[in-house]
């Protein structure tokens, strides 16, 4: 892989590279520090001046993700480097960032990741299909990928994964299951969504600096509409608007130099963007940071400047708007007229009808979950119940399973017929802003409702518990609503805009961009860093179109289908006493409400904690949002173990695929013995707590119900009779492993079966029995020092379940017969 990168990647092409980035960034900073001064004047007038919109009714969470993961668990991932599938933990904090771990050990230790990916920009694909489509029309030019002739795309399994990127290297995952690769594609769409989402508006001159930037960079060079990868932080944004213009270019260089098959070359095409694609991320990331220093180090000069001249600024801002408006305001009223509103309505509809069902099914998600919370109520009328719901459903906005429900209304939202007209790359821009709209408001209802339900519970007992929640309910249900309707509205009058200025522009700067220089010599020097006639020129055209659409959203809200509330209904601050509950910080419903029903920590834990300080325990604090993923009924995936499958070139048939163990150099290392080769045991797993492995380890051994009801969840289930493990033990495991089972122990696993569960029920009324002669299939060979490792492979084919299950329903009196025959047997 190197050769092909730096063959082709050779000084004179990354020089080529880093010329084209400096261009493109010198070009971006002149731009930046030209709106970071009109932001920070918009910025300090807005301060001064207010004017607020409605005042939201609900209560907004401060830190969401504070102390909380967002989920963690196993997939398998291809590794190009060696072009093998590897079993991998992954782990995804509130950065909503993917990060690998060779083994849930090696998290749990705090080990560094493998790897880490930003979803920034990616699209989550699962079908090999649907990537070969994206592929070819962002591959070399003549290059038609078809799945037969692409041996680098074959995945393990029938569940795949794709993480594509029109830059980046693409990420391919599989899971074993259907129900697995639903839930994994919804979380992973959440990363998605959630790292596109990068640029913060709590920073009033930054981010609005940055975008301005950004749009008018990409209108000088032609680009007036929407991107799409306008995604990410500053450094992933200002790298895809270098690859836009230097991706092209590098292709025509190097396609024709590319060698091989076209998988080989396709390959070899996605490894070179790749590089290209990170050296550019990092020139930009090191020269934005130098051009954001820059403009920090002048802001108090400027403000100062700004508070002194405030109405002087704004008074030769309105003069030089009045002479704009006069020149260009009848030229966008015409365009106006005969190209833009007679589009409203119908793209209107377009974005109401599946952004309401939306926002619809979130209040119902909300309100199902209440209702359960009431149910159980009744049942168990005690705070701690209610606690133990409530710790469920306080993340809810950021559970993406549960989530995903109303995600999938807004997906259909499609502009067909429109995006050509109006220069719209995609409808997933505004899919994903609706979406991470729906998250926020289903969080501030969430909130609402726990922090007056916390304060209820402490003003009341439990006499009528179920009332109060009722109560609470009504009235979070109540301010949801309206809220709803306000950010609605705003959604649909953002969107109209993001669609139709562009348009806009496009259209009447040829005819007005001529004449706006003459404008600049009615500013006056002292002001011409904070009044720019570009921007004067856009909010003119901005002003021209805002009434329409004004006018377009409030004849919609009228009507009750769309569930919005009139202009004219406007709730102030309503609810006081509720507003001073938004300063608290969110509730641990647990640790208030739930301490009795926790367990006692294990001794070893408390002093690790106290040798640890104070960061290990706020990762022992931290929660999940979203459980470990397993489907029930699908094979358990050993998280101890970095299992590899077969590499794509070794992969059979569907009928007869199965995952086989690669023993490379670094597996040999970390075999626990040459007579159990198959069952690779890492260094990570021996140095794990018990109780971590009791957790992961799939048990092997019948027991019987009376064990299995005594013994608390989650403690190591250890075989009975590890003293006298007999030493045909390791070979039978290792068969077992590999999927082939001995003959004589599969007549006789019934009778052993039942012989092994009569002896653990009357261990302690009998003595010891001999050891067997025979184990059952895939017992282990244990230490009698220590609790067993756990098996490093997946389960074999071959499952005795059935037949399990029939020796633990076995009759009582079945089993003391058993035991009684078997002591006479011993006593002869």
């Amino acid at each position: 892989m190197g050769d092909v990168i730096s063959s082709h990647l050779d000084e004179g092409r990354r020089e080529l590279i880093s010329a084209q980035t400096r261009e493109v960034m010198g070009e971006f900073g002149r731009l930046y520090e030209q709106q970071y001064a009109v932001a920070l004047f918009n910025k300090v007038r807005f301060d001064i001046e207010g004017g607020a919109g409605p005042q939201p009714q609900l209560l907004h969470r401060k830190i969401p993700l504070e102390n909380k993961s967002i989920f963690s668990g196993s997939l398998f991932h291809y590794l190009e480097e060696n072009k093998k599938w590897r079993n991998r933990f992954v782990f995804v904090p509130d950065s909503y960032n993917l990060n690998f771990y060779d083994s849930k050990a090696a998290h749990d230790r705090h080990l560094h990741p493998k790897g880490t990916i930003n979803c920034a920009g990616y699209k989550v694909l699962t079908s090999v299909e649907q990537y070969l489509d994206l592929f070819s029309s962002s591959s070399l030019p003549g290059m038609e990928a078809k799945v037969g002739s692409s041996p680098f795309l074959k995945c393990a399994t029938q569940f795949p994964l794709i993480l594509w990127h029109p830059y980046a290297r693409s990420q391919s995952f599989c899971v074993v299951t259907e129900a697995e690769q639903r839930k994994w594609q919804a979380v992973l769409q959440d990363c998605v969504r959630h790292t596109n989402d990068g640029l913060t508006e709590d920073n009033k001159v930054q981010t609005p600096a940055f975008t301005d930037a950004v749009r008018l960079y990409r209108q000088a060079q032609g680009h007036y509409g929407t991107w799409e990868m306008m995604c990410g932080v500053p450094s992933q944004i200002l790298a895809n608007l270098v690859m836009e213009g230097l991706l092209p270019e590098l292709r025509e260089l190097i396609s024709p130099r590319l060698k091989g098959k076209l998988h080989e070359r396709q390959r070899n095409w996605m490894l070179i963007s790749d590089a290209v694609y990170s050296l550019v991320q990092g020139q930009c990331q090191a020269q934005y940071q130098a051009v954001v220093q820059k403009c920090e180090a002048a802001c108090s000069s400027l403000e100062a400047s700004i508070r002194c001249d405030m109405d002087q600024i704004i008074s030769s801002k309105e003069h030089v708007s009045n002479k704009i408006r006069e020149v260009v305001l009848p030229k966008a009223e015409k365009l106006l007229k005969v190209s833009i509103q007679p589009y409203i309505s119908s793209i209107l509809d377009a974005l109401m009808e599946p952004t309401s069902r939306g926002f619809s099914e979130v209040r119902d998600v909300f309100f199902r979950e209440l209702v359960d919370m009431s149910k159980n109520s009744l049942n168990n009328g005690t705070k701690e119940a209610v606690a133990q719901h409530m710790e469920k459903i306080s993340m809810l906005a950021f559970h993406p399973v549960k989530m995903q429900s109303c995600y999938e209304k807004v997906e259909p939202l499609s502009l067909e017929g429109l995006q050509q007209r109006f220069d719209v790359s995609s409808p997933s821009v505004f899919v994903q802003r609706a979406q991470i709209l729906m998250r926020e408001q289903m969080d501030h209802a969430v909130y609402t409702f726990e922090q007056i339900l916390h304060q209820s519970l402490e003003s009341q007992g439990t006499e009528e518990l179920c009332k109060a929640i009722q109560r609470c309910q009504d009235r979070v249900i109540k301010k949801f609503d309206y809220d709803s309707s306000t950010v609605r509205k705003r959604f649909f009058r953002e969107a109209l805009l993001q669609i139709f200025i562009p348009y806009m522009l496009k259209q009447l700067s040829p005819a007005c961009g001529s004449e706006l220089p003459r404008f600049r010599e009615l500013i006056f020097e002292d002001f011409s860093r904070f009044i720019l006639v570009e921007n004067i020129f856009e909010e003119v055209v901005l002003h021209s179109v805002m009434k329409n659409i004004m006018m377009a959203v409030k004849e919609v809200a009228v009507q009750r289908r769309h569930n919005l509330y009139r202009d004219s209904i406007v709730l102030g601050n309503s609810d006081p006493s509720l507003h001073l509950l938004g300063e608290n910080p969110s509730i641990d419903w647990t640790e208030e409400y739930g301490g009795a029903q926790e367990e006692a920590e294990p001794a070893g834990q408390a002093i690790e904690e106290e040798e640890g300080g104070e960061s290990q325990r706020r990762r022992r604090r931290m929660k999940q949002v979203v459980s470990m993923i397993q489907v029930e009924g699908s094979p358990v995936l050993p998280n101890e173990s970095c299992m590899e499958v077969p590499s794509v070139d070794d992969i059979l048939e569907e009928k007869d695929r199965v995952f086989e163990e690669n023993s490379d150099e670094h597996d040999q290392d970390r075999s626990a013995s040459p007579s159990a080769s198959e069952n690779v045991t890492s260094v990570d797993e021996e140095k794990a707590k018990p109780e971590e492995q009791g957790r992961e380890e799939v048990p092997l051994k019948l027991q019987s119900a009376g064990e299995e009801n005594s013994r608390p969840m989650g403690e190591p289930q250890l075989p009975c009779n590890q003293e006298e493990a007999p030493e045909e033990a390791p070979k039978e495991a290792s068969e077992e492993a590999s999927g082939e089972v001995p003959e004589e122990a599969s007549k006789d696993a019934s009778k052993d079966a039942s012989e092994e569960a009569s002896e653990e029920a009357s261990e302690e009324a009998l003595p010891p029995p001999p050891p067997p002669e025979e184990s059952l299939p895939g017992a282990m060979d244990t230490d009698p020092e220590g609790p067993p490792e756990p098996a490093d492979l997946p389960l074999p084919p071959h499952d005795n379940s059935e037949e399990a299950e029939g020796q633990e329903e076995e009759h009582p009196e079945g089993r003391a017969m058993s035991v009684a025959a078997e002591t006479e047997t011993s006593d002869e």
